[in-house]
C-alpha cells in the first residue's frame, strides 16, 4: 500500500492510536517507524536463517541430530534407573530375574 493509498484510508476516518483523525504528517511518521521496526525483524537471526533455506535446512538437521541424541542419552539413563530399581525388588521373581539380566547385560557391555 502506498503512502497515498494509506492517507486516502485514514482520511476516510480511521485512527491512529485512538488519538482521532491522523494528519499526513503524523501518517508519515507512523509508517517511517513502522518502516525502521521491520529493518529491524529483518537483521534478526531467525528471520535471517529462515530466508536462505540451504541455511534452514543445516539448521533443521542440526537440530534434528542434537534431539536423537539427547533422546537416545535419556532413554538409556531412564532405562538403567529403572532396570537398578527393579533390581532391588527380590520378591517379585520375574522382575528381579529380569532387572538382574538387564544390569548384567549393560555391565558385560562396558
Amino acid at each position: 500500500m502506498a503512502l497515498d493509498d494509506v492517507s486516502q484510508y485514514l482520511r476516510k476516518g480511521h485512527f491512529v492510536k485512538g488519538q482521532g483523525m491522523a494528519s499526513e504528517q503524523e501518517l508519515s511518521r507512523e509508517i517511517n517507524r513502522l518502516a525502521d521496526e521491520v529493518a529491524t525483524l529483518n537483521k534478526h537471526r531467525f528471520v535471517r536463517l529462515h530466508n536462505r533455506p540451504g541455511r534452514m535446512v543445516m539448521f533443521q538437521f542440526a537440530r534434528g541430530l542434537a534431539f536423537g541424541l539427547g533422546t537416545a542419552i535419556g532413554a538409556t539413563a531412564l532405562v538403567s534407573l529403572v532396570a537398578l530399581v527393579l533390581a532391588q525388588f527380590e520378591f517379585v521373581p520375574y522382575l528381579g530375574d529380569l532387572a538382574g539380566r538387564i544390569i548384567q547385560e549393560i555391565q558385560e557391555s562396558n
